[in-house]
């Protein structure tokens, strides 16, 4: 959240592989108007939706039970309205991180994409890719392409 200069005021965001919520949950502590929140795993969403109430965030959060490139595919935002930015952290050594970076080149879904991964995990190749590396972990993240 640092890397993101922590103010989210007004902000869309977009949770992919939301799990328990917390980054889209941390966003809208810090001012985001409204968090979007993506998970399928049924026990993961049970747990997102208990911490959505529990922080009475419910009117500025939508949770939606799905894969997220399956959803990204069938609801792709207008080019005029992106989200201001979507944050992922999909589980590692399954090539998720590479196939969400390779969507958004193709389809931006955002107008930036944080994306948390594995070191090492091949990512395509884009100009304006910028990473930080934090061990085992690294973070990438990329600009939609007018």
């Amino acid at each position: 959240m640092s890397a993101l200069g922590g103010h989210f005021a007004g902000w869309r965001v977009l949770d992919l592989f939301a799990g328990s919520g917390a980054l889209g949950l941390e966003c809208l502590s810090r001012g985001a108007a409204h968090a979007t929140f993506v998970e399928k795993a049924p026990a993961s969403l049970r747990v997102l939706r208990a911490n959505v109430d529990r922080l009475d965030a419910g009117s500025r959060a939508t949770v939606v039970q799905a894969d997220v490139l399956s959803w990204l595919t069938r609801h792709p935002p207008p080019p005029d309205a992106l989200p201001d930015v979507a944050l992922a952290d999909p589980p590692y050594g399954q090539g998720l991180a590479a196939g969400l970076v390779a969507h958004f080149l193709r389809a931006p879904f955002a107008n930036a994409l944080w994306v948390e991964h594995a070191t090492g995990e091949a990512l395509p190749s884009v100009p304006g890719l910028r990473q930080r590396r934090y061990g085992d972990t690294t973070l990438t993240q990329l600009e939609a392409q007018p």
